[in-house]
């Protein structure tokens, strides 16, 4: 996946979480729009999951990231928006087949799952990896 500007936002539960991987995409060289929140004050996930949807929809970013306490509620909010491919990743390997089977261009982490160390990882993988077309170019066609 040819990245060079990702969209990222987090509810209350993933912004510290949010914090490092900004640092860590920065550090790769990519452009990072962050998108919110900036405070463990309680906020409305959808709300975040739309304003990193938007900004993929309207060809501002790449590529998103939404992290939130589970990553559910943000898979699940991102994934009502058309041309949104959201996928709730927990290890290296799930993060390489959104890409590789779904062209997933949304990635979805759980702070209250996964440390700092497995997100990175996972995100290296998401960002690393190729949409494998083929067979999966019909599927994910399907969903457009």
């Amino acid at each position: 996946m040819n990245v060079k500007t990702v969209a990222i936002a987090a509810d209350h539960g993933g912004v510290e979480l949010k914090s490092t991987i900004i640092s860590a995409l920065k550090d790769r060289g990519i452009e990072v729009f962050d998108l919110g929140t900036n405070s463990s004050e309680s906020v409305d996930y959808p709300d975040y999951a739309k304003v990193v949807a938007q900004s993929i929809i309207e060809g501002k970013s790449d590529a998103g990231i939404l992290v939130c306490g589970s990553g559910i509620g943000m898979s699940i909010a991102a994934n009502r928006y058309p041309e949104i491919r959201a996928a709730l990743a927990h290890d290296r390997l799930s993060a390489t087949l959104s890409r590789q089977h779904n062209n997933a261009n949304v990635l979805c982490l759980g702070a209250r799952l996964v440390g700092d160390l497995l997100a990175l990882d996972c995100i290296d993988a998401f960002l690393s990896t190729e949409f494998e077309g083929g067979r999966h170019a019909l599927r994910v066609a399907k969903m457009s």
